[in-house]
């Protein structure tokens, strides 16, 4: 083989050297690109992505709002001065529900489409109570368990109570009132037996009749007795194991006349 022959053998190689060369520089190239393209895009991941694409234990946020289909506020928790609230909304915006933990305790409220209340729950000190609001936002009707016993109450349109029902260690109460909140009449059953009492404008007791187990307040023994009171004083008229019965008491309490058959 001649020199010229020889150097065009070895310019031959160093071409197809260079050719690999430049191959492999453009795969090095390729894989260093990938290697800093996957590790940028680590550092883009948030926490709390990142665990959700794992197993999320825990998720902090100062307030989550879901949205519906049409970009409208739908649903709402957040903490404010309150304490922690949960808030749901109509198609609207109007809020519709709201779970909000006071200081003195849970309530929740339901509301109507002009954002009006009218239902309420909360326990509030360890007593349950339910109130039901009218179309003018006022309260007509409350349900309540307190500790001397649960008691119902039913309020005109002007938030006066007119009827109220209660059962305490005495036994069962009802009570119905004027329009301007006073007691009226009550109907009552104690351990001293049944009894219905009516009252004046001034709530001053003008009628009375019950069955006793103890009629000495009227001078009589254990039996139906009616009362009719005056200004200043009473007149009491029973029917006892003994017969009937007529006592006259005065203002101070103590009969100053009785008649018994």
């Amino acid at each position: 083989m001649t020199i010229e022959e020889r150097l065009e053998n070895m310019e031959r190689e160093v071409g197809r050297q260079k050719r690999r060369n430049r191959w492999l520089l453009g795969a090095i190239l390729v894989l260093l690109g990938g290697l800093v393209a996957a590790g940028v895009f680590k550092t883009m991941i948030t926490p709390v992505q990142a665990q959700v694409a794992g197993t999320a234990k825990e998720i902090r946020a100062k307030r989550i709002v879901l949205e519906d289909e049409n970009g409208q506020d739908r649903a709402g928790l957040f903490v404010d001065k309150d304490g922690p609230k949960l808030v749901l909304s109509d198609e609207n915006g109007e809020n519709r529900v709201l779970l909000t933990v006071f200081k003195e305790g849970p309530r929740l409220e339901l509301r109507d489409e002009n954002g009006k209340m009218h239902a309420g729950l909360s326990v509030f000190r360890d007593a349950p109570c339910l109130a039901l609001y009218d179309e003018n936002g006022k309260e007509r009707i409350s349900l309540a368990a307190i500790k001397d016993g649960p008691g119902l109450a039913l309020r005109d349109e002007n938030g006066k109570e007119r009827v109220g029902l209660s059962v305490d260690k005495d036994g069962p109460f009802l009570s119905l009132s004027d329009e301007n909140g006073k007691s009226r009449a009550w109907l009552a059953v104690t351990k001293y037996g049944p009894g219905l009492s009516l009252y004046d404008e001034k709530r001053e007791i003008r009628a009375w009749l019950g069955v006793l187990k103890d009629g000495q307040s009227l001078g009589l023994k254990d039996g139906p007795s009616l009362g009719l009171y005056d200004e200043k004083g009473k007149a009491g008229l029973g029917v006892t194991e003994d017969g009937p019965g007529l006592a006259l008491v005065g203002p101070d309490g103590k009969v100053i006349w009785s008649a018994i058959k």
